[in-house]
């Protein structure tokens, strides 16, 4: 698959760290021109455009909050003045949080939703006029949508949302060829899934997967790849559970 992205323009949210850094240096890989959104970690971000440019690639760093509307329609503008209009568009930006649905605060709740949800809404409402026709949307869920643990009440509710949004959302954008699919990785060695779990915690969490190992933020951008390709063509409203079998 390489070069399957050669020449693109993708605009990836959340990208700075994790999952989100892996997916810019996959698709820099295979040669697309990459639009880096981070909302604080400005150093992270720049450090990689830095290193994605060493490695002869194109890309640059955009601060903005996704669920700010005129943040998101800066990084549309700030993509375009660099590399013309996107042809991929990965929703990665999210929170998470632990707790009991009966210990969630309101301002806990209203921020999840924010960037969850109404952070994917605002990107996927800008992509249905400014991204290039047969461009390629991907937007995250997680697979703790199907597993329903205790404390994760709040978090599935922003994913569940998200999916039931894609899946409608493919069908809307059927007519301009754009193709809108979800990925809902399972645990992945990332900052926001270990903190706050011990060793014990990871090493029960991968022998729920058939690999008995956890998942690496390159194999979740791996599928993200393959799915911006034209190798998956003909794939579109579907939720990809990239999870090692877990479920």
């Amino acid at each position: 698959m390489s070069g399957a992205s050669n020449g693109k323009a993708a605009i990836i949210t959340g990208a700075s760290r994790g999952i989100g850094a892996a997916i810019a240096r996959r698709l820099a890989k295979e040669g697309a021109k990459v639009a880096i959104n981070y909302a604080s970690r400005a150093a992270e971000a720049e450090a990689l455009v830095e290193e994605i440019k060493k490695a002869g690639g194109e890309a640059i760093a955009v601060k903005g909050d996704v669920s700010r509307k005129g943040d998101c329609v800066a990084l549309f503008e700030a993509t375009e003045k660099a590399f013309g209009n996107a042809d991929i568009l990965v929703n990665n930006a999210g929170l998470i949080l632990y707790k009991p649905l009966a210990a969630v605060t309101e301002e806990e709740y209203d921020r999840l939703f924010a960037v969850n949800v109404k952070g994917t809404f605002l990107m996927c409402q800008l992509a249905a006029t400014r991204l290039k026709d047969k461009g390629v949307i991907v937007n995250f869920s997680s697979t703790t949508t199907a597993l329903a643990l205790p404390t994760y009440a709040t978090y599935v509710a922003t994913k569940g949302a998200v999916e039931q949004m894609s899946h409608v959302f493919a069908k809307e954008m059927g007519a301009r060829g754009i193709r809108v699919n979800v990925v809902s990785p399972g645990p992945v060695r990332t900052e926001l899934f270990l903190t706050g779990k011990s060793e014990e915690d990871v090493k029960r969490m991968a022998s729920l997967s058939a690999f008995n190992r956890i998942g690496e933020p390159s194999d979740i951008a791996n599928v993200v790849a393959w799915l911006a390709s034209d190798e998956s063509a003909w794939v579109s409203g579907q939720n990809i559970r990239a999870n090692g079998a877990l479920i």
